[in-house]
């Protein structure tokens, strides 16, 4: 059986108590694609770092994730690009654009790739031009296929504050653009690498609308410039959102106190627990998932970033690191096996690994 079927069937060990679901006593038609039951079997790893790319491909097939969020097209020549790795690998991935896409991949056995933005700085500066209009670009990346938009990437820009310029409100261009998601159907991407006033800000105005972290980690457990306040969490909660985790080491245990420190002590898998824990316990199950943030494959060199974006209290020199028993996605059922010991029932694990992420998709995009 493909491990992509997990949610399906029998696979090894405890992941079958997880994750099987009971089969319909009626023997009538296939479920329809815009049932909202069948999304709780269906695993989203609602963010990887990085656009596509065959080495993490690789480790999502081990894994048995069946929704890949990455980062999309910010003009042709990347999509051209795009264009060609889905050519290259049509009978393992395709992306998706809507939920009734989604269903369908996963019947075709095919891992469905979603496009998202970390930030909207692609949109550029043109419509904030006096002689320019008031609208972005936005409409035609969604039309090839952009579902998730953040706002900042860690600083300042056109729209507001990045994580590490918290008090940086929403601007009046910020203001615009999220009229502008909610508008045409995107899902809106706060927390994590945008500032908290500017998510608040955000939040506020999409009142009746799910709003989303695709990977943060909880600032109450470490005050890391990149982890999301209590704040920001339950207003997201609020809203019918979901607040996806990272598994990155710093941000488990690196605070704004250690930027002297140059490597933060490496934590295992039990401290990504403790963090779906919390965010049950503060908010309800309905609002976790995976957002793990993985970068493997790609040539990252941590002594080189610029410490004005990526600072130093933010995250150790050299190797970035992920918590030990979950350092890609291969390890996936490190984290299904560790909640079933702490005692979350197979709903609620299966709602963790992928059922809230689908029915926020559900709401934002329709069926």
């Amino acid at each position: 059986m493909h491990r992509r079927d997990l949610l399906q069937g029998a696979v090894v060990g405890s992941l079958t108590g997880a994750f099987v679901r009971p089969k319909p006593a009626s023997s009538g038609p296939s479920p329809s694609t815009s049932d909202p039951e069948q999304d709780e079997a269906i695993v989203v790893e609602g963010l990887v770092a990085g656009g596509l790319r065959e080495s993490h491909l690789k480790g999502i097939k081990a894994g048995g994730v069946e929704v890949w969020v990455g980062g999309g097209p910010s003009d042709m020549a990347s999509y051209a690009g795009v264009l060609r790795f889905l050519d290259r690998h049509k009978d393992d991935v395709v992306a998706v654009k809507s939920v009734a896409d989604i269903v369908a991949a996963k019947r075709a056995k095919k891992i469905a790739n979603v496009f998202n933005w970390q930030s909207a700085g692609a949109l550029g500066n043109d419509f904030n031009n006096t002689m320019g209009g008031t609208q972005t670009a936005l409409r035609a990346f969604q039309e090839i296929g952009l579902r998730i938009v953040g706002l900042c990437y860690n600083v300042v820009n056109e729209f507001g504050g990045g994580c590490i310029e918290p008090q940086m409100p929403l601007t009046r261009a910020g203001r615009r653009l999220v009229e502008e998601i909610h508008k045409l159907n995107i899902v809106l991407d706060v927390g994590g690498h945008t500032g908290e006033q500017t998510s608040l800000d955000a939040l506020a105005m999409s009142r009746g609308v799910p709003v989303i972290c695709t990977h943060t980690n909880v600032a109450s457990i470490a005050d890391n410039p990149r982890c999301t306040s209590d704040r920001v969490i339950d207003a997201i909660a609020a809203s019918g959102g979901v607040v996806g985790l990272t598994a990155v080491n710093d941000f488990h245990i690196r605070k704004r106190t250690d930027a002297a420190i140059a490597h933060s002590p490496r934590v295992t898998v039990e401290a990504y627990l403790d963090q779906f824990d919390y965010i049950k316990k503060r908010v309800g199950v309905d609002h976790v998932g995976l957002g793990p943030d993985f970068v493997d494959g790609m040539p990252l060199n941590y002594d080189a970033v610029n410490r004005e974006v990526i600072t130093r209290d933010m995250i150790s020199d050299g190797e970035w690191l992920y918590v030990k028993g979950f350092e890609n996605i291969a390890e996936l059922p490190n984290v299904i096996t560790g909640l079933k010991r702490r005692g979350w029932s197979d709903a609620d694990v299966r709602k963790a690994m992928g059922g809230n992420w689908m029915r926020v998709y559900r709401a934002v995009w329709g069926g």
